[in-house]
């Protein structure tokens, strides 16, 4: 089985004043980098967003147009893969306290399923998950349909498990004081 990921990275940031989150540090460290340390066990990286250095290979791209929202960048870092994996993470680079243990517990998750994803107490589901890419083909909306498509529409009919995170791993950095308290 091979495994690739995409990391969701080009989002606006409102509310951190337009900041390019990906470049933004977090205990001496990118929060880009982070994200690519949790996905070690990807054979193949593709992070959706601007160029930001990182310490290990990875492919940039952006949607087009900008700003799609996670769909669009999802199905855009999956067209840039080299290769067809087997599954397909997804992580957004604002959750520096996933690791790469967060990604082995939901490949064990999905076993038989469609994928798996980290959600909460009230089943609100996290930008961090794994798919199959047979699935993820399957449920695919045409080029038009994914700019703005709510993630969860995405996900609507496959068949997911939902993991709930462990200690502070299903925090995403939204706004100044996240990142603070973190």
């Amino acid at each position: 089985m091979s495994f690739a990921a995409i990391v969701l990275a080009g989002g606006r940031a409102v509310r951190m004043d337009g900041a390019d989150k990906a470049s933004v540090e977090h205990q001496g460290r990118t929060l880009l980098e982070h994200a690519v340390e949790a996905l070690v066990d990807a054979d193949e990286v593709v992070v959706v967003g601007d160029a930001v250095p990182t310490t290990r290979p990875v492919t940039f791209c952006r949607e087009s147009p900008r700003h799609g929202g996670p769909v669009a960048a999802l199905l855009t870092g999956y067209d840039a893969l080299r290769s067809r994996p087997t599954t397909v993470g997804v992580l957004a680079v604002d959750m520096p306290r996933v690791t790469p243990w967060t990604f082995r517990r939901l490949h064990e998750a999905a076993a038989g399923r469609d994928g798996a994803f980290l959600a909460d107490a009230d089943g609100r589901r996290q930008l961090a998950g794994v798919l199959l890419a047979d699935r993820l083909d399957d449920v695919r909306p045409d080029h038009e349909g994914q700019h703005g498509m709510a993630f969860r529409r995405l996900l609507d009919g496959l068949d997911l498990a939902d993991v709930a995170p462990e200690g502070d791993e299903g925090r995403d950095v939204d706004t100044w004081a996240d990142l603070r308290d973190l």
